[in-house]
């Protein structure tokens, strides 16, 4: 089990030498015990929350590449959390753990919370890809870039896992409830490259947001579609920058700061993805009703210059001002 805790920066197969050491790796396995609990309840009240706009707004749409992400990630977070639930209190009973355990369920939450993160991150390149007119340069520059960042986690995952029995076979008869909470080596950066490829994003949609800021200078100043998905863009990449950070600096023992478990983590981008992905339909449903009501000409509605529709597969494009939606 990968939950750590800063406090503990035993070295590999140290066995703690006084009560002291015993108690702080006791306390960082207990805390992801009830923060778990906390980041199922804020991903289940929010999904309560926005059941409304998706059976209103999602519902209805025809089934495209959009629609299946959004589901995709809406319930595969639910799971998740529900996994990390389970996972982390079944571990904590007595006699459940062992060496080999232990190291091949680290391995399996990076991977199943790395799912969701890519899943995320494809849905943020078609964006880009949308505000970028479709440029295939920039499409084809965020998939090797994409490629790089999950080779680079693979290769520090590899290198993790085949250390990982070594790290901890010193605690793990000590009975501690779960998998005992120790990071060494270079565990603090498995989730570098995802870092490092959500702040090209972010500058990708910042760039565009300022171009597009002082366009709207020299404009009548309304939020079109398109200022509405620049501005989630900005919202949705510092929020997940933040979290990855956060998650790296829990690592890093100089920090001190203790391991929450990923329960949080996988919480926030579940929701933040859904609900930016709700917020956008609802925006391009108020955009379709507002054109059915203002563009009459021949009784044939009309896209008006600088609105948007969504494509086939999910990802938004600028429509000329002739185009039909």
């Amino acid at each position: 089990m990968s939950y750590s805790s800063s406090s503990s920066s035993e070295p590999s197969g140290a066995v703690p030498q006084d009560t002291g050491e015993l108690v702080s790796l006791v306390i960082g396995n207990l805390i992801p015990l009830h923060v778990v609990l906390a980041g199922l309840t804020w991903i289940l009240h929010d999904y309560f929350v926005t059941l409304e706009d998706e059976v209103r707004y999602i519902w209805p749409q025809r089934l495209n590449f959009s629609k299946v992400m959004f589901y995709w990630i809406r319930y595969y977070s639910i799971a998740l959390l529900l996994f990390d639930v389970i996972q982390i209190h079944v571990f904590a009973r007595p006699d459940i753990t062992s060496n080999n355990l232990c190291v091949a369920m680290d391995t399996i939450i990076r991977v199943v919370g790395a799912v969701s993160l890519w899943s995320v991150e494809i849905i943020m390149q078609l964006r880009i890809y949308a505000l970028y007119d479709c440029s295939k340069r920039i499409a084809v520059i965020n998939l090797v870039l994409f490629a790089v960042s999950i080779a680079s986690f693979m290769y520090i995952l590899i290198y993790n896992h085949s250390h990982r029995a070594s790290v901890i076979a010193g605690v793990i008869h000590l009975g501690l409830p779960g998998c005992p909470s120790i990071h060494t080596g270079i565990e603090w950066a498995q989730w570098v490259p995802a870092t490092i490829f959500e702040g090209i994003l972010f500058g990708f949609a910042l760039c565009k947001t300022f171009e597009s800021t002082i366009r709207s200078l020299r404009k009548d100043g309304t939020l079109s579609l398109h200022t509405l998905l620049l501005r989630d863009n900005i919202l949705y990449f510092f929020g997940i920058a933040a979290l990855l950070v956060a998650n790296n600096l829990m690592v890093v023992s100089v920090t001190h700061i203790p391991w929450f478990s990923y329960g949080p983590f996988h919480a926030a981008v579940g929701i933040m993805t859904t609900r930016m992905l709700i917020n956008l339909r609802k925006a391009t449903a108020k955009d379709v009703v507002g054109d059915l009501m203002t563009n009459t000409d021949d009784n044939r509605p009309r896209v008006a210059e600088g609105s948007s529709r969504l494509t086939a597969a999910g990802t938004i494009q600028f429509a000329r001002p002739e185009q039909s939606m």
